[in-house]
């Protein structure tokens, strides 16, 4: 009696899978690439006869809103959080500008405690953001 071997076949990778999975992988990534990680506060810009324009990266905003709550990153912040946060932040990026934006409509001694934050530190280049024409 002779018995026959079974031939068995190699294991096969579909390719048409391959490339459905490449697909999606370069829609994820290219989904999460758009979205935008800066959160901001809803104000309303004040405006300026005339304005210079500044780096748009590597900027500490400080967001006032129009009641005078300071926010850092979204999240609201007190005046000794804030000192922290700039003391932080200027001993590891020294080059780092401070922009301060604040509401249309926020009464001027909300911008000046801030302010008066950046004179104890002594911050000398600060920018105040207003509306682009």
């Amino acid at each position: 009696m002779k018995l026959s071997r079974k031939r068995r076949s190699l294991p096969q990778v579909p390719i048409s899978a391959m490339s459905d999975i490449g697909f999606l992988l370069l829609i994820f990534i290219m989904l999460v690439s758009l979205i935008n990680y800066r959160q901001e506060i809803k104000i309303e810009y004040p405006e300026a006869a005339s304005a210079k324009k500044t780096q748009a990266e590597r900027n500490f905003e400080i967001w006032i809103d129009r009641e005078g709550a300071v926010y850092y990153s979204g999240k609201p912040v007190d005046a000794r959080e804030l000192e922290n946060l700039l003391v932080e932040t200027n001993l590891a990026h020294p080059d780092e500008r401070i922009h301060i934006i604040a509401d249309r409509g926020t009464p001027f001694r909300h911008v000046a405690e801030v302010m008066g934050v950046l004179q104890l530190l002594q911050h000398r280049v600060v920018s105040l953001v207003v509306k682009e024409e």
